[in-house]
Formats: structure tokens, C-alpha cells, sequence
């Protein structure tokens, strides 16, 4: 696998959509992260066997969501894709940014990059080999 990476437009929907009667809504966001996926995948990448690490950085304006709650939608929707099944994911980085505060950026991808240029709220999510699962940092 060694690295894949996309953006999605946000707000992301939550897990919780779910238990509040929407669930079109949760289905909807999954089938546009992997629309938004399926964009940036290209045909020499493979779809991941082993363990992965998943990282979701959510940048925002107006938040009103807890971190995990993000995860899981994601998580679905691009299970048969960038790996075969979801619980090939060992490793997991959510995070919140506010678009509006200062925080710096160490070297940016041309996909992240993408995503400030759009101008709004996105997700960008990068899949990559996990860690070493025998040592804990």
C-alpha cells in the first residue's frame, strides 16, 4: 500500500446520524467518501492486506462534533478499496483543526494542499502501512 490520500468536502455525518432516524444521510456520506476516494486512487495502487494505519484530519470552521464520531462512517466506506477489511486498521490519528487559527503545516501534500485551496471545510484522509506493531511509542 505505502501511502494513499484523498480529501472530502465537509462536515463529516456522524455514527450518531444513525440513531437519530437519518440514516439515508449516513449512507449518503458514505457513498461520497468513497466517490471523493475513488477519485485519488490510482491503478498501480494496491488494496492494503495487511495492517494500516488510518489518519483523518478534520479542518473547520463551525464544529460541533466529537472526534469519534467521524471515524467510523470513514472507516466503512472505504473498506474495499484502500484495504480489504476494516479491522485491518490498527492504528488510528483523528484529528480537529480550526481553519481559522494559526497552526502550521509540515510537509504539505499537493492533496492537502488542494484541500485549503478549495476554501471551505474538508476532511483529508491518509491511509498508510501501520506502524511496527511490536513497539509502542
Amino acid at each position: 500500500m505505502t501511502r494513499f490520500e484523498f480529501i472530502v468536502d465537509g462536515p463529516p455525518v456522524s455514527q450518531q446520524t444513525r440513531k437519530r432516524g437519518k440514516g439515508n444521510r449516513l449512507e449518503d456520506w458514505k457513498k461520497t467518501v468513497l466517490q471523493e476516494a475513488k477519485k485519488y486512487w490510482s491503478s498501480q495502487q494496491k488494496t492494503a492486506t495487511g495492517l494500516v494505519m488510518l489518519q483523518i484530519t478534520y479542518f473547520y470552521d463551525s464544529d460541533k462534533m466529537d472526534v469519534d464520531n467521524i471515524v467510523k462512517p470513514i472507516q466503512d466506506a472505504i473498506k474495499g478499496l484502500a484495504y480489504v477489511d476494516d479491522n485491518q486498521v490498527s492504528d488510528l490519528l483523528v484529528r480537529k483543526r480550526n481553519l481559522s487559527s494559526n497552526f502550521r503545516i509540515e510537509n504539505m501534500t499537493s492533496t492537502l494542499a488542494e484541500g485549503f485551496a478549495r476554501g471551505n471545510e474538508f476532511l483529508y484522509i491518509v491511509v498508510i502501512d501501520a506502524p511496527n506493531q511490536e513497539v509502542i511509542i
